[in-house]
C-alpha cells in the first residue's frame, strides 16, 4: 500500500480544520498574481487590434496556442508532482507568469504578444497541478470543495482588482494602454516572493535523508470513473473558447475600453462571490449536478452575448456568465480530486487540466476563425451544444463513486 505523501491539514485555531496554512498562502499567491494578469487581459485583445494591429483571428489564434502549451506543460507538470517536491515547481511556474507580462509590456509587434502569453501560460502549466496537490493534501473528500471554492473566490477576486486598478490608471494615464502592462508586473513579481512561505510536507520529510523520488504513477492506474469524467469534460472543453474572444464582441458591440474593462470586472466580482459557495454546496450535492447548473450559466452568457445588441445588455450577460466559471472550475478539480488517492493527485489534476486546456485550444482556434465580423456563429453555436451537456451530466451523478 502506497503512503500518503502529504501531512494532513493542521488546524491554527483561528479558522476550520480545512483552512490550512497552504491554503491561506496559495489564496494570497493566486490573488496576486489573477490582480497582474487580469489587470491586463480585458485591454489586451483591444491591444492587439487597435495598437499592434493584428486581426481578430489572432486573437483567437494567440490564446488557443498559449492554452496549447500550458496544456502539454500541464501533463508534464502533475506527474512531476507526485514525484518530487512541489514547492520549487510551483515558484517557477509564477516566475515565469511574471516573464510573460513584462515582455507584453515591451511588445511593439503581436508576434512577441505571442510568444509573451506563451511564456505566461507555460507558467500556469507549471504551477497548476503541484499547488492543487498541495491545497488538498489530507484534506477529507467532503471538505475539499470549500478549498477548491475558497481558492477561486481568493483568485477571482484578484480578477476584480485587477481591472479595476487598469480603469483607473487608464482614465488617469490619458487612455494609454502600454504604461498598465508594466504596471502589473508588480504583484506578478510580489506573488512570487510569497510562494516562498508555502510548506511542502514532502520536502520537510524527505530533506536529508536521501529518499528517492516517488514512483511515477502510470496513467493506466486511474480508476475507470476518473477517466469516464474526464472525457466528458474534455468534450465540453471543446466549445469553451478563451474569455478574450467574449471581450472582443463587447467592444464591438459598442462598448469602449473603459466599459469593457468594467463589464469584465463586474463579471469577475459575480464569478469570486459564487465561487466559495458553489464550492461549499459540491460538499452537499452531487458534484455532477453542480457542474451541470454551470453549463446553463454558460449557456445563458455565450448565448446572450450572441443575441443581444445594446451595449448596456454586456453588464447583465457577463455577471450571469460569471456563474459557469464558478460553478465549474473549482467544483471540477474538486470532482477530480475525489476520484484519486493522494499519491495520485498530481498526475490526475495534470492530466485533467492539460486535457481540458488542450480542447480550449482548439475551441479557440475554430471560434476565431469562424468570428466573421460579430462573432455570432460561434456564440450560439456553443450555447446550444453546452444546453445539451447540461442535460446530460446529471447522469454521472447517480453512481457515487463520480461524486466520493
Amino acid at each position: 500500500m502506497t503512503e500518503p505523501d502529504t501531512a494532513p491539514p493542521q488546524a491554527d485555531g483561528r479558522g476550520p480544520a480545512w483552512l490550512t496554512h497552504n491554503v491561506k498562502v496559495l489564496c494570497g499567491v493566486s490573488f496576486l498574481q489573477d490582480a497582474a494578469s487580469e489587470l491586463l487581459y480585458p485591454i489586451l485583445p483591444i491591444f492587439l487590434t487597435t495598437v499592434l494591429g493584428a486581426p481578430p483571428s489572432a486573437v483567437g489564434a494567440i490564446e488557443g496556442i498559449a492554452e496549447g502549451a500550458a496544456s502539454i506543460t500541464k501533463v508534464a507538470a502533475g506527474r512531476l508532482a507526485d514525484r518530487f517536491t512541489r514547492r520549487p515547481l510551483i515558484g517557477t511556474g509564477y516566475g515565469l507568469a511574471a516573464l510573460g507580462k513584462l515582455l507584453i509590456a515591451l511588445a511593439t509587434i503581436w508576434p512577441l504578444v505571442l510568444l509573451a502569453r506563451v511564456i505566461d501560460r507555460l507558467g500556469k502549466g507549471l504551477r497548476g497541478a503541484p499547488r492543487d496537490a498541495l491545497l488538498v493534501g489530507g484534506i477529507p473528500n467532503g471538505q475539499r470543495g470549500k478549498v477548491f471554492g475558497l481558492h477561486r473566490a481568493a483568485d477571482t477576486a484578484g480578477a476584480v482588482v485587477g481591472p479595476l486598478i487598469g480603469l483607473a490608471l487608464y482614465e488617469g494615464l490619458d487612455h494609454r494602454l502600454r504604461p498598465l502592462f508594466w504596471i502589473a508586473v508588480i504583484p506578478a513579481i510580489a506573488s512570487v516572493a510569497l510562494v516562498a512561505a508555502v510548506r511542502d510536507p514532502r520536502h520537510t520529510t524527505s530533506a536529508g535523508t536521501g529518499r528517492e523520488p516517488a514512483a511515477r504513477v502510470p496513467w493506466c492506474a486511474l480508476p475507470r470513473s476518473y477517466w469516464r469524467v474526464l472525457a466528458v469534460l474534455t468534450a465540453f472543453s471543446l466549445v469553451n473558447f478563451p474569455d478574450a474572444l467574449l471581450l472582443l464582441r463587447a467592444h464591438a458591440l459598442g462598448l469602449t475600453t473603459a466599459g469593457v474593462v468594467g463589464a469584465y470586472a463586474v463579471y469577475n466580482l459575480a464569478y469570486a462571490a459564487l465561487s466559495y459557495p458553489a464550492g461549499a454546496l459540491s460538499d452537499r450535492l452531487p458534484r455532477p449536478l453542480v457542474f451541470a447548473a454551470g453549463l446553463l450559466f454558460f449557456a445563458i452568457g455565450y448565448l446572450g452575448l450572441g443575441l443581444i445588441h445594446a451595449p448596456w445588455a454586456v453588464f447583465v450577460v457577463l455577471p450571469l456568465y460569471g456563474g459557469f466559471n464558478a460553478c465549474t472550475d473549482g467544483v471540477g478539480k474538486a470532482w477530480i480530486s475525489t476520484l484519486v488517492p493522494d499519491h495520485q493527485q498530481g498526475t490526475a489534476q495534470g492530466l485533467f487540466q492539460g486535457a481540458t486546456g488542450a480542447a480550449i485550444v482548439l475551441a479557440g482556434l475554430w471560434a476565431g476563425l469562424a468570428w466573421g465580423t460579430d462573432g455570432q456563429v460561434p456564440l450560439l453555436a456553443s450555447g446550444a451544444v453546452s444546453l445539451t451537456l447540461a442535460a446530460a451530466l446529471p447522469a454521472l451523478g447517480r453512481s457515487r463513486q463520480a461524486n466520493r
